[in-house]
């Protein structure tokens, strides 16, 4: 099979469905067949939905929902549902993420959060940046006392290649402000693993 990498010249500037159909080829296939006939066109609506994250503004989500209010205990919200593609192989990863945060002044829309993480999770990503991400947008949002985020997701790409291991999960953390403390951090995880259980 050809390097990929060494694609030639000619393909800058390619279309999806161009590049699509090109790597059909390299693979081996024949992209005139029936069943690849609209493959290089539905490659092309999946990927720009896939990663439609990098049109969205995350403050635009974010500061369109902030609401003033006496309320300082921990703000949960849990089981958000993520499907995101691994920058590395372009291969999907999901799971769940959770997330908390203590107020001082303003909360956020509870619609929001799920909102913010499809911005970023919709987006070629790493599972730690996607984790600080989200945290540091709800910080420079409403400026709380602490935000919390934890993320449970699985990774085809240890799944199907690799050291394919069907059952292993990543777990990944960002503590901000009051969550760095012990007793906070651990309220918000033993709050997390009472709904949660012990998998994604």
């Amino acid at each position: 099979m050809k390097d990929i990498v060494e694609a030639p010249t000619t393909l800058r500037g390619a279309s999806l469905e161009e590049l699509t159909r090109e790597l059909l080829v390299r693979l081996g296939e024949d992209p005139d067949r029936e069943g690849l006939l609209r493959t290089p066109e539905r490659i092309a609506k999946a990927y720009q939905y896939l990663t439609k994250g990098y049109n969205e503004d995350p403050s635009e989500i974010l500061n369109g929902a902030l609401f003033s209010v006496d309320y300082d205990e921990m703000v949960i919200v849990k089981d958000i549902e993520m499907f995101s593609l691994c920058e590395h192989h372009l291969l999907p990863f999901f799971g769940k993420v959770h997330i908390a945060y203590i107020p001082k002044g303003k909360v956020l829309g509870l619609s929001k959060l799920p909102r913010l993480v499809e911005v970023f999770a919709r987006r070629l990503q790493v599972q730690e940046r996607l984790t600080v991400e989200i945290a540091a947008s709800i910080q420079e949002a409403i400026r709380p006392l602490g935000v919390g985020v934890v993320i449970e997701a699985r990774h085809l790409c240890m799944m199907m290649r690799g050291v394919e291991k069907q059952h292993s999960a990543t777990v990944t953390s960002s503590m901000i402000g009051a969550f760095r403390a012990q007793q906070t951090r651990q309220e918000f995880l033993s709050l997390i693993r009472e709904k949660n259980g012990n998998g994604v």
